[in-house]
């Protein structure tokens, strides 16, 4: 009874003792043995491992990438046009003894600290270089900024056993204070867009108009001519008929033109003539068979 006592408590400590010298390491970690605060094995493939119980302990790092988002930072381009920066970094723990050398016991957080100074830096510093405007960071060539920050970071961080992946830009903004005068410039540089666009139009309409107009007259003008061509040829045939009736009929085309005389002048209106009761514009009134009286001879002496 009293050696069943005894070996009790020995297997016991015994199996504590066995259990706290085994560790697994997951495959989404490493890990670090330590004895004394001195870097004994550095554990990377994921499994069983043992370690000195009570005199050794173990230390685990996630080896994922992991995920830094900086606050934000103004940055001031080539052409003074300020800047609020928000950039994410994406990152791994590539060299655990390096990291730990680094950091110490402060782990993620430190690490993340450090990094997040290296990246804030990098980003004022290629972003204000020369020939780098607010135009060009808010364009397309971006991405190639991006990748200038994610290679100056990278080398800087190495020391600290990081390995930075991928740097990103995830939001470019204006300085609230610089946003009211940014918008007014807008709209003022829209308005003179619209107005250079009036006035071309309205260029653009005058040559329309002024070709349309000189089209009007220059049918207008044709048509004219054409017509007055017309008119003197309907005259000219008028007048060849009048001259072939007077020379077959004289006493007839005189008749006639009598006729039109006396349509014209006698129209009932108010108006008077004084005419000689012997003038020739009454021969065919006075004569009663509607023929011409020859004018009386002169009296001779």
């Amino acid at each position: 009874m009293r050696k069943s006592t005894f070996i009790l408590p020995v297997i016991v400590v015994l199996l504590v003792v066995a259990l706290s010298s085994v560790f697994i390491v997951d495959e989404r970690e490493k890990a670090l043995v330590l004895q004394f605060g001195q870097i004994k094995r550095v554990k990377e493939d994921p499994g069983l491992s043992f370690k000195i119980p009570l005199i050794q302990e173990v230390v685990r790092y996630d080896d994922r990438i992991l995920s830094l988002d900086t606050q934000t930072t103004e940055v001031t381009p080539s052409d003074d046009r300020r800047l609020v920066v928000d950039a994410f970094a994406r990152y791994r723990i590539a060299d655990v003894v390096r990291f730990r050398q680094a950091v110490g016991t402060g782990g993620l957080m430190v690490a993340e600290d450090r990094l997040e100074g290296i990246l804030n830096a990098q980003v004022r510093a290629v972003l204000g270089s020369d020939g780098v405007t607010s135009n060009t960071i808010l364009s397309s060539d971006r991405s190639a900024l991006m990748a200038r920050i994610t290679a100056s970071t990278q080398v800087l961080a190495a020391p600290l056993g990081l390995e930075v992946v991928d740097v990103r830009l995830k939001q470019t903004q204006l300085p609230e204070q610089n946003l009211a005068a940014t918008f007014d410039r807008m709209r003022a540089e829209r308005e003179r867009e619209a107005t250079d666009e009036r006035a071309r139009g309205e260029e653009a309409a005058q040559r329309v108009r002024a070709q349309a107009d000189r089209t009007v007259v220059e049918l207008v003008s044709a048509a004219r001519k054409e017509a007055e061509i017309t008119r003197g040829e309907a005259d000219a045939q008028r007048n060849n008929v009048f001259a072939e009736a007077f020379g077959k009929d004289p006493e007839f085309f005189e008749f006639y033109r009598s006729l039109n005389a006396y349509v014209k002048a006698l129209k009932g209106n108010n108006s008077s003539m004084v005419l000689s009761p012997d003038s020739e514009f009454f021969n065919y009134l006075k004569s009663p068979a509607g023929a011409a009286q020859p004018s009386p001879a002169p009296a001779t002496e």
